[in-house]
């Protein structure tokens, strides 16, 4: 699907394309004479993108345009322009994205992104947690973005995860991380895959 809009004076922005519920995002980082593009995916499922620039007072590669492959949850050089010194650029684009991927389009570097989950991760590590690191680390490195909070540092935030507890269980005994997500709380979450499959359940 195509999109078109205008942008003057352009340093640094944020568009979109899309095909059905699949969103591309095209950011541009401004460089000394020139402005690159790169398209985000954060989606889960590759995606075929082609972004074609036209307008003034830049230039740009004569090539003709074709379809970049943007793998899931990653992101990828598009394109760089050449700005014409003492002139202020402006232009226009299109975008177009496919989720039938191609064997023609175009494979180049791609740099790896975090996503947010499709339900917000939160992980509270006791003062003594013996079984964090299996599902710390191995989250750590995933595509996710979460947060992780040791209790130690937090000592109020402690208090309320007590009083969420009750007296029944002691946070000051637990060795397991305490996992919040989408505001359910869980002490049984110690490896990644068990928390990936709570994560995926409707």
């Amino acid at each position: 699907m195509y999109k078109k809009v205008l942008f003057l004076g352009l340093l640094f922005t944020m568009v979109y394309g899309y095909t059905q519920d699949k969103t591309i995002k095209i950011i541009s980082e401004d460089i000394p004479n020139r402005i690159a593009f790169y398209a985000i995916n954060e989606n889960e499922q590759d995606l075929d993108v082609m972004f074609t620039l036209s307008g003034t007072n830049f230039r740009q590669s004569s090539a003709r345009p074709r379809f970049i492959r943007v793998p899931a949850t990653s992101k990828v050089h598009m394109k760089t322009i050449v700005l014409i010194r003492g002139k202020q650029p402006s232009f226009s684009y299109d975008l177009k994205v496919n989720d039938s991927l191609s064997t023609r389009s175009l494979l180049k570097e791609s740099e790896q992104i975090k996503i947010k989950p499709p339900k917000q991760i939160t992980v509270y590590i006791p003062d003594i947690c013996e079984q964090c690191d299996s599902l710390v680390i191995p989250l750590s490195e995933s595509k996710y973005i979460f947060n992780l909070i040791k209790l130690d540092e937090k000592p109020e935030l402690q208090e309320q995860l007590q009083k969420a507890f009750g007296r029944e269980s002691s946070i000051d005994s637990m060795n397991t991380p305490i996992v919040n997500l989408a505001g359910k709380l869980y002490t049984n979450l110690i490896t990644y895959e068990l928390l990936i499959e709570e994560i995926n359940k409707d």
